[in-house]
C-alpha cells in the first residue's frame, strides 16, 4: 500500500513538473513579440525550465524506476492537457487552413 502512494505521488509530481515546463514554454512563446532580446529569452527560459524539471525528476523521482515511469506518465499527461488548454481556434481546425476555407 505504501508503494502505491509513492507511485501516485510520483504521478502527481510529474504532472506538476510537466505543467511548469509546458506552461513556461507557452509563456515564453507569447513574450517573443514584446522583447528585444529574443535569443536570450528563449535560451534562458529553456535552461531554467529544463534544469528545474531534471532536478525534480532526480531528487524526487530518481531512486526507483517505477516512480520515474509514473512521473514520466504525469509529465506527458500534463503536456497533452496544457497543449489543449492553450490551443487557439485557428489551431483547433487545421483542416480548414489546408483547404483554404478559413473564416
Amino acid at each position: 500500500m505504501n508503494e502505491f502512494l509513492f507511485l501516485v505521488f510520483a504521478l502527481f509530481v510529474g504532472a506538476l513538473l510537466g505543467v511548469f515546463f509546458f506552461a513556461g514554454l507557452w509563456w515564453t512563446v507569447r513574450k517573443i513579440e514584446s522583447t528585444k532580446h529574443v535569443a536570450l529569452l528563449l535560451l534562458g527560459s529553456m535552461l531554467l525550465r529544463t534544469c528545474i524539471v531534471i532536478l525534480g525528476f532526480y531528487f524526487i523521482l530518481g531512486d526507483n524506476w517505477q516512480r520515474l515511469v509514473a512521473g514520466l506518465l504525469g509529465f506527458v499527461s500534463a503536456r497533452i492537457i496544457v497543449t489543449r488548454l492553450t490551443r487557439t481556434d485557428k489551431q483547433s481546425k487545421p483542416y480548414l487552413r489546408k483547404a483554404g476555407h478559413e473564416s
